[in-house]
This record gives structure tokens, sequence and C-alpha cells, in this order.
């Protein structure tokens, strides 16, 4: 279906503007997604939560984003994609005031969900608008530079709710947002709108089901219910059926016929699975036990931010030239091993020697891996759908994330106040990175089944 509206060079004044506001606002979503991490501890004091109501504080905004996100798509092809991202962006940023004002654990997770509700309708616009509004010549360089960044605004969230934290308040972390979002809606007023062809129907059915499904798992994850399992597990097996018959599929079933899309995804759900669980334990493992700062914690990721920055473009070329899955093989393999060094910290961790060379390692082999994924994940449908693909791939990423953290503190035996003890937590930490590691191992595995020849 083609769209119905302006397309311009991204080198002009509105194509700029364009994959500014796109990388502004997809990068605010993306860092909340990780920037409460570093601030959990301090929630956790002030607000009086225990391991579970810090699990519900992180995941009550993966999972509405995760279950949404391919609604906020779907949204934006009936009603208008600038029109959809700039909803977004205002619903982000009143949730987000609406977290730094909580005065319990309760209001902040009910803020934290309504956040999600916005980051999807605003995740997928941003991506929508770069595919809808550069013409098809510049398409892949913007697509690009969204994508890079987009890692980078993930990575750079620990570092930010670190400074954040320490020197204002932990509220900070969400009040940041503000200002991000007017200069957000700034750079989209000179965005022209763009309005796909519209579907006859949306798929409420598909919307509903994927909802129940990954809310059901992931109530059952963190407060062991039986009743909700069964009720995730249905909807999930419904929502799948259901997509293959709805001629408005908001998952496209025919993606999947491609052996690329399929396998570059089940990498993506068990890499980024050991990556939310990783930044969620190394933060609280360094404050509580290592009595690390939440400045200092949120510095140990530079190594890992800065490779992304230095490196990324390097990595998307040299995958042009050695095709993607020798680096999608290799990046989780040396990832596991930077996560393996983490494990053994100490209780009193030196940065330097201890910290320093598992975070390397971990952020080389994280930088292998992100730009030769995305890459393939997009090349692997036709460019009209370029877009589609992105949500999926965002969709899974955030659905392992949470899923992650949901299931991994009680798989090794943390629960209660365990966050604020610290031997409990460092038994716990050491058994939540070799889960990890087995995850990211059991993703280089995955990888060997990626097309050798794939376009990226």
């Amino acid at each position: 279906m083609a769209d119905v509206g302006e397309t311009v060079a991204l080198r002009s004044d509105p194509g700029r503007r364009t994959v500014v506001a796109a990388v502004l606002g997809s990068g605010m979503a993306f860092l909340d997604g990780t920037v409460v991490n570093v601030a959990l501890r301090q929630v956790g004091l002030e607000l009086g939560a225990g391991v579970e109501g810090l699990q519900w504080v992180v995941n009550a905004y993966m999972l509405t984003l995760a279950s949404l996100i391919l609604v906020g798509g779907a949204l934006g092809d009936r009603h208008g994609r600038r029109r959809v991202f700039v909803v977004g962006v205002v619903w982000f940023t009143v949730a987000s005031l609406a977290c730094a004002l909580a005065q319990s654990t309760g209001q902040l997770v009910a803020a934290r969900a309504l956040q999600g509700v916005g980051g999807a309708l605003l995740t997928p616009g941003s991506l929508a608008l770069v595919q809808g509004t550069i013409a098809r010549e510049d398409r892949a360089r913007a697509i690009g530079i969204w994508s890079a960044w987009a890692g980078v605004s993930t990575v750079l969230g620990p570092l930010v709710g670190g400074w954040l934290v320490q020197t204002l308040s932990w509220r900070w972390v969400f009040l940041v947002n503000l200002p991000l979002a007017v200069l957000v809606l700034l750079a989209a007023r000179a965005v022209p709108e763009s309005v796909p062809a519209r579907p006859r129907h949306f798929d409420v059915a598909g919307a509903v089901l994927c909802v129940l499904g990954l809310a059901g798992v992931t109530y059952a994850l963190i407060e062991r219910s039986l009743p909700a399992a069964v009720l995730g597990v249905l909807a999930l097996a419904a929502f799948v059926a259901a997509e293959r018959w709805t001629a408005s599929a908001m998952l496209p079933p025919d993606l999947f016929r491609s052996r690329a899309f399929t396998t570059s995804n089940v990498v993506t759900f068990v890499v980024y699975g050991a990556l939310g669980a990783v930044a969620f334990f190394l933060v609280l493992q360094l404050q509580v036990v290592g009595g690390y700062t939440p400045l200092a914690a949120g510095l140990s990721t530079v190594p890992l931010t800065l490779l992304m920055l230095g490196f990324s473009a390097r990595v998307g070329v040299l995958a042009t030239r050695t095709g993607p899955r020798p680096l999608m093989v290799a990046g989780p393999a040396v990832a596991a091993a930077g996560v393996a060094l983490l494990a053994g910290l100490p209780a009193d961790p030196s940065y330097v020697r201890d910290v320093l060379p598992g975070m390397t390692v971990f952020g080389v082999g994280i930088t292998l891996l992100v730009a030769p994924l995305t890459t393939t994940v997009l090349a692997a449908v036709p460019d009209e759908r370029a877009g589609i693909a992105s949500g999926v791939n965002n969709a899974v990423a955030r659905a392992a994330s949470l899923l992650a953290v949901a299931a991994l503190p009680a798989l090794v035996g943390l629960s209660g106040d365990d966050n604020e003890r610290p031997a409990a937590l460092a038994a716990g930490y050491t058994a939540a990175m070799w889960w990890c590691v087995g995850l990211l191992l059991l993703g280089a595995a995955l990888a060997t089944l990626v097309p050798a020849r794939q376009r990226v």
C-alpha cells in the first residue's frame, strides 16, 4: 500500500527534523526502559518497595510497551503517523510527570504502566515517520541513524540515571523527559503527515489477546499465580491463532516466511532477555553489595556506551562484507564471556580490576551484534514493510526483557526484602548472571541458522 504524503530528502530541513524527532522521541522510550534500573534502590528505600515491588516498577512499563507497540503501529497506519507519534509523546510526558510525583509503590507502578502506553504509541511511529517521510534513496541511511541512536539511548540509561539519582533525586529520572519532549514536539512541527491506505478493519481481538497474554504471564511469574499463568498462555495461543485468520492482522504471519526474519527475532528474544536481566541485577549488586553510589553504578556501563558509539557504524560496514551471520554468532558469544567475568564480582569490587574487564568484553559482544541484527531484520522484508519489521523486532526485544526480569528473581530465589540483604542478593546475582551466560550462548547457537548470504 502506498503512502499518501510528501517525501523529503534527508539533507533537507524537514528531513533532518524528521530524523531528530524520531531519534529523540524513541530515545525517551528506550531510555526509560533502562534508566530506572539504577534508581531502584532509592525507590525501594523511599517508597518501601521489596523485590516484587521493584520488579513491577520495571515491568509495568515493559508490559504495556511490549503488548501495545504493534497496536501503536497499526493506529499510525490508520490515523496518520505524525499524529499518533505526537499523541504518544504528549501521553508519555504526562505519565512521566505522574511517575515523578508518585507517593507510593502502587502509584509509581500505575504511572509506569501509563508511561508504557505512551511509549507504545511513539516508538513504532518514530521509525514509521522515517519510512513514510524520507525519500526512498535516503531511507536506508536514515533508518541506520535511527537504529544506531536507539541503541545508544538504551545503554546510556544507567549512566544518566546514576547521575540524576545521586545529584538530584530518583524523581528526576522521569522529570528529565519534560524538556526532551519539548524538543521532540518542536522538531515534529516540520514533519509532513503520512497516511497509508487504511485497512478495512482494526485488529481489536489481536490487541486484546496480546495484552492479556503478556499481562497474565508476567503477573504469574512475579506473583507465582497458576491461574494467571494459564490465562496468559491461553491468551497468547489464541493471539497466534487469531493472527493467522485475521485479514488486517496486527502481526502479519507472512513476515515469518522469511527464515532470516524469523531467526533474527528468535535471537533477539533470547539475547535481549539476557540484556534486560543483566541491567536489572548489575546495578543493584554494585549498590547493595558493592557499596557503589548510584552515579558510580551508572558509570560502570560507560565502556558499553563508548563502544556502541565508536564502532556500531564500522560493524555495520563490516557486516556488508562478511554477511551478518559471523558477527551475529560472535557477538552473543563474546558478550557471554563478559557476563561470566561479571558473575564473579567480589563483595567489595574494584571497578578497574573487577568490573571494567567484564563490562568491556560484554560491550564488545553487544557492539558486534546490534547493527547486523537490526539490519538483517529490516533487510529480510521489502522496503515498504520496514516499519512493521522494526515494530515486531522492538516488541520481541521488550517482551524478552519483561519476561526475564519477571522470571529470574524467582528462579534464583530472591523475594521480599532480599533487595536490601547483601548476602541474599549476592547469591541471587551470581546465579542470575550464569543464567544470562546460558541465554547468550543459546543466542549465538541460534544465530548460526541465519542465512549466510542475507542482504544487509
